[in-house]
């Protein structure tokens, strides 16, 4: 089977069955990187434009994610295929013990376009996964590989623009990188940590961090490999100012907010989430956006109403 044809165990939009599409694989610098397809059960030409998902990174997080997401899409009757890969040093991808960038995963996206997409798709983005996005811009001006872009739950916006030293992110990342920061991962990644976490910082009703999510976290988090890429992310290397990579931001984009948006940082407290929503859309060139039900992982906990405005945004665009 060619790496990206429909695989006999996708979502189908008539009779839809509850298992999710088997994992398929790529060789990218050597590593061996897994994905999702998703088909609906159309043939590729009435398929429409493609979408890309990007899974945030954190304690067991990976495309697994998105499920929700793939579930409800497809039930809806939607036409779109889904590739939902696993970035490196998460999920089934291969977890190299490296520090991680922005533009070491936005090459793996440009990378996975070209060789397994190879059309022009729409990139949906999780939190600060907004950095790879912004990072693959940079990197590949002249590429045709996107059509749009979908953020959701963006960071504040003073995470986005207020770069953190870079003496700074190696210290964090060398303080990590030793036993006390294995220690620290051994210690989050318990069920109990996560719950709390989860509680506190991501979900807007604490109801819903239920025994699926969690479930999903300890699982993610069983490889110590795994760590790497968390640790990447908590040292800040993604912490730049990217107010001109956004202001120069070529395609649609739809930012959703949640009505109950909050900030791990402390300096990002007092943003409400109009004022988050507004920054963003006063400096992106072809910005679009709403605000609906949930806090900072909207996918997940506001599934259905991510999917209604996601395939509304996704209605302008021509395959």
């Amino acid at each position: 089977m060619p790496p990206n044809s429909p695989a006999p165990g996708s979502l189908q939009t008539e009779g839809i069955t509850s298992s999710l599409a088997p994992s398929l694989y790529y060789t990218w610098r050597n590593y061996r990187c897994a994905y999702e397809l998703y088909s609906p059960g159309t043939s590729t030409a009435e398929s429409g434009v493609p979408l890309v998902l990007v899974h945030p990174i954190g304690v067991g997080l990976s495309r697994v994610f998105w499920h929700r997401f793939c579930q409800q899409w497809c039930q809806m009757g939607l036409n779109n295929l889904i590739y939902n890969p696993d970035l490196l040093g998460c999920g089934e991808s291969e977890m190299p013990r490296i520090a991680y960038t922005p533009a070491d995963w936005a090459e793996q996206l440009h990378y996975f376009l070209q060789a397994i997409v190879k059309k022009p798709a729409i990139l949906l983005v999780q939190g600060a996964e907004l950095a790879v996005a912004l990072a693959f811009g940079q990197q590949h001006t002249e590429s045709n590989c996107l059509q749009g872009l979908v953020l959701a739950g963006p960071p504040a916006w003073n995470l986005m623009t207020e770069a953190t030293p870079s003496w700074q992110q190696k210290l964090t990342w060398n303080l990590l990188d030793s036993p006390v920061g294995n220690a620290f991962y051994r210690y989050a990644r318990r069920r109990e940590f996560l719950r709390s976490f989860s509680e506190r910082q991501l979900f807007a009703d604490a109801s819903d961090v239920d025994s699926e999510w969690l479930d999903t976290l300890e699982q993610g988090a069983v490889n110590p490999a795994s760590r790497y890429a968390v640790f990447s992310f908590l040292a800040g290397f993604w912490r730049q100012d990217y107010k001109e990579a956004i202001a120069t931001t070529s395609v649609p984009t739809l930012v959703l907010v949640g009505d109950n948006a909050s900030s791990i940082s402390r300096t990002g407290r007092t943003e409400t989430p109009e004022q988050r929503l507004a920054e963003y859309l006063k400096h992106l060139p072809q910005g679009q956006g709403r605000q609906i039900p949930g806090r900072n992982v909207l996918p997940y906990e506001s599934t259905a109403e991510f999917v209604a405005v996601v395939a509304e945004f996704v209605k302008q665009f021509k395959s």
